[in-house]
């Protein structure tokens, strides 16, 4: 929230600098935060087990899932 209030997002309609707020908060790559969320074992398993396959992290994964699947 106080990275929000700096760039001087309220609440109400997005207008241009808003937009722009927006923007350089999604270029910020540097500040990284903590996400934690359950799986079933079974969906755990396949994950871990393609991350082992494709020789790449868990967290490379998801963070590439995101950007492909989450317009910004």
């Amino acid at each position: 929230m106080a990275i929000m209030t700096k760039l001087g997002l309220a609440p109400g309609r997005p207008s241009e600098q808003k937009a722009a707020a927006l923007k350089s908060l999604s270029d910020m790559k540097a500040v990284m935060v903590r996400v934690n969320f359950e799986l079933d074992e079974v969906e755990h398993l396949k994950l871990k087990i393609y991350a082992a396959k494709s020789r790449r992290s868990i967290s490379d994964i998801l963070r590439e899932l995101i950007e492909k699947e989450i317009p910004s």
